[in-house]
């Protein structure tokens, strides 16, 4: 009795995750090399790459245990070391002990927001986030890079990114709820205003690429914080 040829399609997702751990790699030694521009965009492609394969996955109907572990390891390369890398190489070492400790916790905080995310959905998809996505803190730092890049501002304002990072690095552990994302309504009730928005983000990023993406993802993370200090008073009072 011959055995049943395994179904390729298993290896697809993986193949994103691949990947993204590859455009990791790659924006980690492109640091070294002291091109932080390429750095930072090649930990933007990762985060492509990290959407796709768990969308590939759940449209083959291939989610696995190994793919939500393999998954998680990339992310720690992509999203963990690669940023706290560039970060370090591009400012941080000025700083002496304070820029090694602001990269460190970077990764530490990134690697718990990893085990948590992990633990609470295990078999289902979440409508919210619970504290900054890992890959949304390292895309931040990528973009803060080249943005003070552009305008020099590390020249001056070095200190702003390692505080910003440390800022982004607490968030990832904090309980502030975020919005996922993958249970978005698009019934046609919806779907001219996702439209609307969706086209307008894309013409800003067209015509300033750097800012463009800056503005989408400070106002992700903005969003969180002054929704939890709107809810905040609710919270107390019914204490």
């Amino acid at each position: 009795m011959t055995k049943k040829p395994a179904n390729l399609i298993y290896i697809l997702p993986n193949l994103f995750t691949a990947a993204s751990i590859f455009s990791g790699v790659f924006s980690i030694i492109s640091a070294v090399n002291g091109n932080f521009e390429k750095a930072a965009w090649l930990i933007m492609l990762s985060l492509i790459f990290d959407g796709l394969d768990g969308r590939v996955a759940r449209l083959t109907n291939t989610c696995s245990k190994f793919g939500v572990e393999f998954d998680s390891l990339a992310d720690m390369v992509a999203f963990g070391v690669a940023p706290a890398l560039l970060m370090y190489l591009f400012v941080g070492y000025e700083f002496g002990r304070f820029g090694v400790v602001a990269s460190a916790i970077f990764v530490i905080f990134g690697a718990i927001r990893l085990a948590r995310f992990n633990v609470m959905t295990v078999t289902t998809e979440p409508s919210v986030f619970i504290g900054v996505p890992i890959p949304t803190a390292a895309v931040f730092v990528s973009l803060m890079v080249l943005l003070f890049q552009k305008y020099g501002f590390n020249n001056d304002y070095g200190l702003v990114i390692m505080l910003l990072s440390i800022l982004v690095s607490i968030l990832m552990v904090s309980n502030i709820r975020y919005p996922s994302f993958k249970k978005i309504d698009f019934s046609p009730k919806h779907a001219m205003k996702f439209f609307v928005i969706i086209i307008s983000a894309l013409f800003v990023v067209f015509m300033y690429p750097i800012e463009g993406f800056t503005l989408i993802f400070v106002l992700y993370i903005l969003y969180g914080l002054v929704r939890a200090a709107m809810l905040m008073p609710k919270s107390l009072g019914k204490k």
